[in-house]
């Protein structure tokens, strides 16, 4: 029992932890200066800003059926959306998955992820 125990604060420490250093990393976006979303894949999002700046959110997990579902809606305390910190729902299916971490994206002149 004594071993198991400390199994399970071992692994809490690292979880802890590593939740630390996530949010050490983290980048916020400002939700009124989203201007729109583009998912590419069950793992990434585009985020389209007002001022013509792109983010690239990389999904720690697959989100399954993210690609092709109806969007997501995402809940925030405050005005802003951050990385490794909050969570997306699938519209459609109610499915709860992770933001990854937030990086600068340069959109491409032409094709799918083009502004």
């Amino acid at each position: 029992m004594l071993k198991r125990l400390a199994f399970i604060a071992l692994a809490a420490a690292a979880c802890l932890s590593f939740t630390a250093a996530q949010a050490a990393e983290s980048v916020c976006l400002s939700t009124y200066q989203i201007d729109r979303t583009k998912i590419v894949d069950d793992s990434t999002i585009i985020f389209y800003m007002h001022n013509g700046k792109a983010w690239k959110n990389t999904l720690p997990y697959k989100c399954s059926g993210l690609k092709y579902s109806n969007g997501f809606s995402y809940s925030t305390p405050t005005d802003t959306i951050c990385s490794n910190l909050q969570t997306i729902k699938l519209i459609d299916r109610g499915t709860t998955c992770g933001l990854g971490a937030f990086t600068p994206f340069t959109p491409p002149a032409s094709g799918p992820l083009s502004n």
